[in-house]
């Protein structure tokens, strides 16, 4: 038998998925944000539409959205979750040659989507590198980070800035 509270681990110190049966739905939400820095170059083509690959904001927004509904495949001991809204939103650093990925997921359900929103941001992260490593090799992923959480027994979660303008 699993040993009592939220672990990942039995009384004797073997993986397993924590037991949620129990808990009641409430409706959560979490909100992550992460940044892709970029040259000139692949940043000016990124907000003209001119990568030769195509919508790349569009085609990381849906990337994004699939890597949230496919966490449970990717990450070990995660429960599969019936979401209700995916947000995925882009915003543009001039200056810095900064594009912010934001992501909120939303569910009715016994745990949280922390893991979800935060892997929105590192796919979408990830398929604007893919879309553009022809322009820019050098591109840096950052920043990755849960911004806020609600929901659950826990209740409320806002993160204190660190450095990322938040």
């Amino acid at each position: 038998m699993a040993q009592e509270g939220l672990t990942h681990f039995d009384a004797a110190g073997n993986a397993r998925m924590v037991d949620i049966s129990s808990k009641p739905d409430t409706i959560r939400k979490a909100v992550a944000s992460g940044t892709i820095t970029m040259s000139q170059a692949g940043y000016s083509q990124v907000r003209a539409g001119t990568i030769a690959k195509g919508d790349v904001l569009g085609v990381a927004r849906l990337a994004g959205i699939m890597a949230a509904k496919k966490v449970d495949d990717l990450i070990p001991l995660t429960h599969t979750l019936p979401i209700s809204s995916i947000e995925i939103d882009f915003g543009f650093d001039d200056l810095e040659k900064t594009i912010k990925i934001n992501a909120q997921v939303k569910i009715t359900g016994k745990t949280g989507v922390e893991m979800e929103a935060l892997t929105a941001v590192s796919v979408s992260a990830l398929t604007i590198y893919d879309m553009c490593k022809a322009v820019d090799k050098d591109m840096v992923i950052s920043n990755i980070r849960l911004l806020s959480k609600s929901g659950g027994k826990s209740g409320t979660y806002k993160s204190i800035n660190r450095k990322s303008g938040d």
